[in-house]
């Protein structure tokens, strides 16, 4: 992980959580910690929790469309999860 004096706008930077990748845009200090915003997101991610990325470059418009993609996926399932009524057995309804 970085530390403050590491970091620097321009900086290409990987959040190991999600796999975010991008380029440091600005830095944000609020309270005690310091921020950096990301162009491929536009979210502030603590510096501490950022590692240097030395990539193809920065997470283009391919990557923004597999994100899309699994996000459809993922909408999908999620109706499908509530909309699908072959597991209910109906023990509940109309109770009151």
């Amino acid at each position: 992980m970085m530390e403050s004096g590491e970091i620097t706008v321009g900086m290409q930077v990987r959040y190991p959580r999600t796999g975010t990748v991008g380029k440091v845009v600005r830095l944000e200090k609020q309270e005690r910690d310091l921020f950096a915003e990301l162009d491929s997101t536009h979210l502030l991610y603590r510096i501490d929790q950022l590692v240097t990325y030395e990539g193809k470059g920065k997470a283009g418009p391919t990557a923004e469309r597999g994100d899309l993609e699994r996000l459809a996926e993922e909408r999908e399932f999620a109706r499908k999860l509530h909309t699908d009524t072959t597991h209910l057995d109906e023990m509940c309804d109309g109770g009151g």
